[in-house]
């Protein structure tokens, strides 16, 4: 089953430095989401635990009104609506950085062009954006279900083959990659116990375990070039990684 449906907002990080036009160690550069949907918390949390860790945080987002969820986790807002800027436009909202992260979504529960040009033209222009600013790594919140996504016309479908696409285009990219696709999410507290897999599992996640996965997936060298499930599980975090990175 796929995550949850997300919707848009952003977010970069770089090191320390408040500009993102500096380039500084440590800088990550975080890429989509809205502050009403499902996605939206893994990137706050997310914002709030590389914020912690010492990585200056920097959110694109798409509304004005989004601005203090991100500034109150230590992040630093900038406008950037990735459905409608350029990806030279982007480019430059990130330059510095030296990780970008997509975690927005429309998530299949508006409409199918919405979807589109969000979870999948969306995420590949922030890609294409990172490329061309010289960020070496991307990560991406995919889903679930997009390694089969369903021929329906349905919403939920639709969303899978968005995601699939995008992920595709993550693959074939020069960058130092990593997909990432949860489970079902839900609302309850982190346990900071998971499973985390090359293939495809079952079982749903607290989003705050999908942000924490992220976190660290983000300063591990060897997350790279490698499509990782999670989900609830009776490991640890950091061993659940520390397994499936290590094999």
């Amino acid at each position: 089953m796929p995550a949850d449906p997300e919707h848009e907002w952003g977010c970069t990080a770089r090191g320390g430095a408040a500009s993102p036009l500096i380039d500084v160690p440590r800088a990550k550069a975080l890429g989509g989401c809205s502050a009403h949907n499902a996605t939206v918390a893994i990137a706050l949390g997310l914002t709030r635990l590389l914020s912690a860790d010492g990585d200056s945080v920097i959110g694109l987002i798409r509304n004005p009104d989004q601005a203090t969820d991100v500034s109150d986790r230590g992040g630093s807002p900038v406008p950037c609506d990735l459905e409608r800027a350029s990806e030279g436009q982007i480019a430059a909202a990130i330059k510095g950085a030296d990780a970008a992260v997509f975690a927005a979504g429309a998530g299949g529960g508006g409409s199918a062009a919405r979807t589109l040009t969000v979870d999948r033209d969306g995420a590949i222009k922030l890609l294409r954006a990172a490329a061309k600013a010289g960020v070496p790594r991307y990560l991406i919140i995919s889903a679930g279900g997009a390694e089969d996504p369903p021929d329906g016309d349905d919403g939920l479908s639709i969303y899978l083959r968005a995601k699939a696409d995008a992920d595709a285009a993550v693959q074939s990219s020069d960058l130092d990659w990593t997909i990432l696709r949860p489970g079902p999410l839900t609302d309850d507290p982190g346990a900071g116990r998971v499973r985390v897999d090359p293939t495809p599992g079952q079982g749903t996640v607290p989003r705050d375990d999908v942000a924490a996965a992220l976190a660290r997936l983000l300063h591990d060298e060897r997350a790279a070039h490698r499509v990782l499930y999670v989900n609830g599980g009776d490991r640890p975090l950091d061993h659940a990684l520390e397994a499936v990175l290590s094999g």
